[in-house]
């Protein structure tokens, strides 16, 4: 008889106790596979020039960021004026992945522009948000159907990656970066990976 009731007890004390411990996780502390691997490779078309492009190879030998984006994300918009602090460190360079600009606003319908009409507005309301805002990347590159986003494991904007001299992912940050995080977590990692 005893038993009957044990089993049951001792299940919803397990319960109650991974519960507990998922509540004390920080959500944002989300291990990324591609921690310590190669950056995915990938060739995108640049938003200031689209008729240039950008790899990943370009940045082999240094330390640099890729900051995923977009000006439909709300969260993006509380992140960038920590983005343009961190630009005036000279040590920091900045690469932006505009991240499904139209086919990620939820008010567009992708499916009803044909892809020179999207390519077009993906270009103006980038550019036009980077001039009000301010532009804290060397460069950024439109991933407009989100396959290189898919690739890097992507599953929120924003997010950034500090990726070494090899090209190798050393860190991701998922979320808007703070001062905080970038002071005493990203820009001693750059300082070390640059050594």
């Amino acid at each position: 008889m005893m038993n009957r009731f044990l089993w049951p007890l001792i299940g919803f004390v397990i319960l109650v106790a991974l519960l507990a411990i998922g509540l004390n996780l920080n959500p944002r502390d989300v291990p990324s596979p591609l921690v310590g691997k190669p950056a995915p490779m990938f060739t995108l078309p640049q938003v200031a020039a689209p008729t240039q492009t950008f790899s990943p190879r370009e940045m082999l030998g240094q330390v640099w960021l890729l900051n995923v984006w977009s000006t439909w994300c709300v969260s993006c918009r509380q992140e960038h004026p920590v983005l343009v602090e961190m630009a005036k460190n000279k040590g920091v360079t900045l690469v932006g992945l505009n991240y499904k600009e139209v086919r990620g606003d939820g008010a567009l319908d992708a499916d009803k522009i044909s892809a020179d009409a999207e390519m077009k507005l993906a270009l103006d309301r980038s550019n036009a948000w980077l001039n009000k805002h301010g532009n804290p990347y060397r460069l950024s590159v439109l991933d407009l159907d989100g396959r290189v986003g898919i690739d890097y494991g992507v599953y929120g904007v924003p997010e950034t990656y500090v990726i070494d001299k090899a090209g190798v992912i050393r860190m991701k940050h998922t979320g808007p970066i703070t001062l905080e995080a970038f002071s005493g977590e990203i820009l001693p990692l750059i300082t070390e990976l640059s050594k």
